[in-house]
C-alpha cells in the first residue's frame, strides 16, 4: 500500500468519523446542556487513552509536554465547547461553512508565525474546496444569519484548530500520534469532571432512560469523534502536511449527503456538482503537500 492511500485512507475516515459527530451532538443534548455534552466527550476520550498514558510519558520528551498539553486544549478541549454552545443557537449549515475556514486559518497562521510555505496552488486548492463548501451549503437554503454572537464562537474554534494545526505539523514530527492524544487527553479529565460538577451534571437522574442515552451519545463522540480521531489526526498532520490534513473540514460535507441519504433527503444534481468541487480543491492542496 502506497504512502499516497494511507493518507487518503487517513482522510476519509477522519471525514465520515467527524462528519457523523453532528448526529451524537444532536442527540447529547437531547437531555444535557452543552457544557456537560462536551464535557463528558473530552471525559471519555481521556478516560480511553489512560491504558496508553504511563507509555507516553516515558517517551515524550520533558521539553515537549507543554506543547503536547497546549495541543488538547487548542485542538480539542476549547473547540468542544465552543462548537456545542454556538450550535445551541446557530444553524448547522453555516457552522459547516465556518468550521470549513480551518484549512484558510491554518495557511494564514502558518504563514505569519510557523514558517509555512504555502505554494501558490496549494492557496488555490483551498480556496476552490471553500468555495465548493459555500455554494453547497447554500443550496439547501438552510442558511441563516442570525445570532451572530454564535457564528464568532466558531470562528474563534476555527482559529485554534488552525493554530493546533502548526503546532502539531511543526513541533511534534517526532512523537508518536498515540502519544500526543493519551498526554492530551488523560491530563484534560479532571478540568471535564469539575466542569460536570459544576453544570449539576451528578445531580441528574443518571439512571433514567433519557440521561443514560444523552450520556451514552456524548460517550461515543468522545471515543470516537476526539480520542479514536485525534490519534488519526496527528498521524495524517505528520504523514501528509498542515494543509492537507486541514482539509478534512471540506471532506465533512460528504458525511452529511450520505446521512441525509440515509434519513430520506433527495441529492440534487447542483448539489453533486458542489461536492465535485470540493474534491477538486482537496486534490490540488494534495497534489503539492505529499511526496
Amino acid at each position: 500500500m502506497t504512502n499516497k492511500l494511507i493518507n487518503w485512507l487517513l482522510f476519509i475516515a477522519l471525514c465520515v468519523i467527524w462528519g457523523s459527530s453532528f448526529i451524537l451532538m444532536k442527540g447529547g443534548m437531547n437531555r444535557l446542556t452543552a457544557y456537560q455534552v462536551a464535557s463528558i466527550r473530552i471525559l471519555s476520550a481521556g478516560l480511553v487513552l489512560i491504558p496508553f498514558a504511563r507509555k507516553a510519558l516515558r517517551e515524550v520528551p520533558k521539553q515537549k509536554m507543554f506543547i503536547v498539553f497546549l495541543s488538547g486544549f487548542l485542538g480539542s478541549f476549547f473547540p468542544a465547547y465552543l462548537f456545542c454552545i454556538a450550535e445551541t443557537k446557530i444553524d448547522s449549515s453555516l457552522a459547516g461553512i465556518l468550521n470549513a475556514l480551518t484549512p484558510l486559518f491554518t495557511i494564514l497562521i502558518g504563514i505569519a508565525f510557523f514558517q509555512l510555505k504555502a505554494r501558490s496552488i496549494q492557496i488555490i486548492g483551498v480556496t476552490v474546496g471553500f468555495i465548493g463548501l459555500c455554494l453547497l451549503m447554500a443550496n439547501t437554503g438552510k442558511v441563516r444569519f442570525e445570532n451572530l454572537s454564535y457564528t464568532a464562537l466558531v470562528l474563534l474554534a476555527t482559529f485554534l484548530y488552525g493554530i493546533n494545526v502548526n503546532l502539531v505539523g511543526r513541533h511534534m514530527q517526532g512523537i508518536g500520534s498515540m502519544n500526543i492524544a493519551a498526554l492530551a487527553f488523560v491530563f484534560l479529565i479532571i478540568p471535564c469532571i469539575c466542569i460536570l460538577y459544576i453544570t449539576g451534571y451528578f445531580a441528574l437522574p443518571l439512571t433514567s432512560t433519557p440521561v443514560i442515552l444523552s450520556t451514552l451519545a456524548s460517550a461515543v463522540l468522545g471515543i470516537m469523534g476526539t480520542a479514536v480521531a485525534s490519534v488519526i489526526f496527528y498521524m495524517l498532520v505528520k504523514r501528509a502536511g498542515t494543509l492537507f490534513a486541514s482539509m478534512v473540514t471540506y471532506g465533512i460535507p460528504f458525511v452529511a449527503v450520505l446521512w441525509g441519504v440515509w434519513g430520506g433527503e433527495v441529492i440534487t444534481p447542483v448539489q453533486v456538482g458542489c461536492l465535485a468541487v470540493i474534491l477538486i480543491g482537496v486534490y490540488l492542496v494534495n497534489k503539492k503537500s505529499l511526496h
